[in-house]
């Protein structure tokens, strides 16, 4: 919008002269004949740039309509230059600048002062109105960052207090844990001597009444004795299981090619009578917690063992890799040590990859394959204690692969060696 001009003078050819000298400059002109007409106008407009008035008009001269102008808030930012054809002298000069006058042009009007001084005027104004919207912009973006910073601060606070809650949420749970652990202990324990008798018991009709008891009753005792055989196997893997969460300590530099010689050992039996193939590369020095990790390696090549295919020989292999992550070491780096346990058995569908580490979770039937669904469940809390990862690649028919990625303290050796059996 271009600025406007309000024009005011008792005589239309002054009016016309005046618009005629500024329009090439692109005002917009609105004209008054009177100060009352002057005034009536800015009781509804008040966003002119400048006044040009007449000082001489009759009823309000112009001294008296600036004075009364100026007793207006709103009006009090319009500059006003008064027109006359008199000089007044400097008494009636002072008196025009004390009623609100900024600069005075004398008739008959020089074009080329007009056409300047207005100019100058002009573009105070213009530079007044940038003032006033940068104003404007930065009070609402200051009113916008306020909001920002409150709602910041309220986010944060919500943010302290989902702290707050996981916090004790977590405490509570690792509490329900403790006691949940603690009574499995406890119930594994003390279920232990009422099976012991179960067991013994059976024994003893078994062999007293072996040729006295039918096909039938030899077929009851002899399911009782597996029951209790299986229930035996539960409680010690519930008892095991329970060990674990509390066992936080034992951590030393473990030759872990030499843990794995014993677990081989341990399973010499079943190896020998599956005609079973295994093969361990050199492993890294980890630092572990031996009484843990034994248990997780039986449990896994004893399940490669197991799930082998009945026509074929079980082929196993303990093959490791390191793998550097981004992380929180010193050099913004993790390092982890990625053992890998192969089998060539009759494996399991993918889908079931994530399932088969929960507790009593079991994708056979115990008539097909022995055992109590906790074996997996134990590995994944082992390797939890050690701050690793756990998990498993299959096909069915084809064989499967568990992974296991323990955090990498020692040097690794870089022999690697074959053992058979």
């Amino acid at each position: 919008m271009q600025p406007k001009i309000l024009l005011v003078d008792d005589r239309e050819d002054n009016l016309l002269s005046i618009e005629t000298i500024l329009e090439p400059d692109g005002y917009t002109f609105i004209k008054a004949n009177s100060g009352r007409q002057a005034l009536k106008i800015l009781l509804n407009e008040y966003d002119f740039a400048m006044i040009l008035m007449d000082v001489k008009m009759p009823n309000l001269n112009g001294f008296e309509t600036a004075s009364l102008i100026y007793e207006r808030e709103k009006l009090k930012h319009i500059p006003i230059i008064f027109i006359t054809a008199n000089n007044f002298g400097d008494d009636n000069i002072f008196r025009g600048y004390q009623a609100g006058a900024v600069d005075y042009i004398y008739k008959p009007i020089n074009p080329g002062v007009l056409r300047a001084k207005v100019s100058v005027l002009i573009d105070l104004y213009k530079k007044n109105r940038q003032l006033i919207a940068q104003e404007q912009r930065l009070v609402a973006i200051n009113r916008n960052l306020e909001l920002e910073v409150k709602e910041r601060k309220a986010s944060e606070e919500k943010i302290k207090q989902l702290n707050r809650q996981l916090l004790e949420n977590i405490a509570s749970l690792e509490s329900a844990n403790k006691d949940l652990d603690r009574f499995a202990f406890m119930a594994s324990h003390d279920l232990q001597e009422p099976l012991r008798k179960i067991r013994m018991f059976s024994d003893r009709l078994h062999l007293k009444y072996l040729n006295i008891l039918d096909e039938d009753g030899k077929t009851n005792i002899s399911r009782i004795q597996k029951a209790a055989e299986r229930m035996q196997s539960l409680i010690t893997d519930i008892l095991t299981f329970s060990k674990i969460a509390v066992d936080k300590g034992g951590f030393v530099e473990t030759d872990i090619n030499q843990l794995l010689s014993d677990v081989l050992t341990d399973l010499e039996e079943e190896i020998q009578s599956k005609g079973a193939s295994i093969t361990i590369d050199q492993i890294p020095v980890l630092t572990v917690n031996p009484g843990l990790m034994k248990p997780l390696f039986q449990n896994l090549i004893g399940n490669a063992l197991k799930y082998s295919k009945r026509d074929t020989k079980p082929l196993i292999r303990v093959s490791h890799e390191i793998n550097v992550v981004n992380g929180r070491g010193r050099d913004g780096k993790d390092r982890y040590c990625k053992i890998m346990i192969q089998d060539n058995g009759i494996g399991f569908d993918q889908k079931y990859a994530e399932e088969i580490f929960a507790m009593f979770k079991r994708l056979h039937h115990n008539s097909e394959f022995e055992g109590t669904g906790i074996g997996l469940a134990l590995c994944k809390k082992i390797v939890e204690q050690h701050k690793g990862y756990i998990s498993a690649r299959s096909k069915v028919n084809e064989g499967s692969t568990f992974i296991i990625s323990l955090p990498l303290q020692s040097k690794v050796e870089s022999v690697s060696y074959a053992q058979s059996n």
